[in-house]
């Protein structure tokens, strides 16, 4: 099992996924899982994003392989960015292509932010824009929109005990019972998909991944990306109850070079959707060779 010492001495863990095509590969795609806290094994091979290059894929601090961290503020998401530069200089990247999910946009950003010029091309999967400062309510339209879908009676009312249950067991059998609101579709894939989602959380990194993030930080933050240089992709779905559509646009506009993408019928999870979407959109937007400029016009 590969790991890697991270700034602090702590050894975390990461899996390779190769290139499944023969022939040279394309450069490597790094991959952050979401949550926040979440195994990152839920991110599978993204669609199968590893046809023709390497997935690179950590577990945060406290997930999957990786032990969990003394301070709560090792979980913060600027600090979980630092984790990945320690990655970067332990694969002996000068630069790489960083894809995340959900949550993790916050520590792509981070990333972004302080080492910008370490990125060639940066994909944000449905990303949340709490960094922004702005939480838009699309998410709720979205979920009302879908009112006569045959799981939302049920899905309706284990999202309104979500608010009002603390304990862990309780919460994971909510969760299944409103998964549904995350996806496009509630056929086979996306139910295997959502009945794992249980054994992946992991409570404590969640809870630290705001901690110490003051708002003069948050700005800092924010001023910082309108100097990343990197092309950036940003990918939304229009029937993604989570996290929405809109947070998808503020995250783009604090970017200089970022193209926005929404996609039609997709949820929360895009690869689990509609992977035959996904998976060239992303491909047609990173570097197909090393020191490739991939092609973000085609978008």
């Amino acid at each position: 099992m590969p790991y890697f010492r991270s700034y602090d001495g702590t050894d975390l863990h990461y899996r390779v996924l190769p290139a499944r095509s023969p022939g040279p590969a394309a450069p490597p795609l790094v991959c952050l899982a979401g949550g926040p806290g979440r195994d990152a094994v839920y991110l599978g091979d993204l669609g199968g994003l590893d046809a023709h290059r390497p997935l690179v894929v950590p577990d945060a601090r406290g997930t999957g392989g990786s032990p969990p961290a003394p301070e709560p503020s090792s979980y913060a998401f600027p600090n979980l960015a630092e984790d990945l530069e320690a990655l970067r200089e332990h694969l002996a990247l000068d630069a790489f292509a960083l894809l995340a999910h959900d949550a993790a946009a916050a520590t792509a950003q981070a990333y972004a932010a302080t080492h910008g010029a370490r990125l060639t091309h940066l994909v944000l999967v449905c990303p949340g824009s709490r960094l922004q400062g702005e939480l838009p309510d699309d998410a709720r339209e979205i979920f009302e929109a879908r009112i006569a879908e045959p799981w939302w009676p049920d899905a309706s009312v284990a999202v309104h005990q979500l608010a009002e249950v603390s304990d862990l067991d309780e919460v994971r059998q909510l969760l299944l019972r409103a998964a549904p609101m995350a996806y496009g579709r509630w056929g086979e894939p996306q139910q295997a998909h959502a009945r794992a989602e249980a054994a992946q959380l992991n409570p404590v990194p969640r809870a630290g991944f705001w901690q110490g993030v003051d708002e003069p930080t948050r700005r800092a933050l924010l001023a910082r990306l309108r100097e990343a240089a990197c092309p950036v992709l940003v990918v939304t779905g229009d029937l993604d109850a989570v996290t929405g559509m809109r947070a998808g646009g503020l995250v783009a506009d604090s970017f200089p070079n970022a193209v926005l993408r929404p996609l039609r019928g997709v949820g929360h999870y895009p690869w689990v959707d509609e992977p035959e979407t996904l998976r060239p959109l992303v491909e047609d937007f990173l570097p197909q060779a090393p020191g490739e400029p991939g092609e973000p016009g085609a978008l």
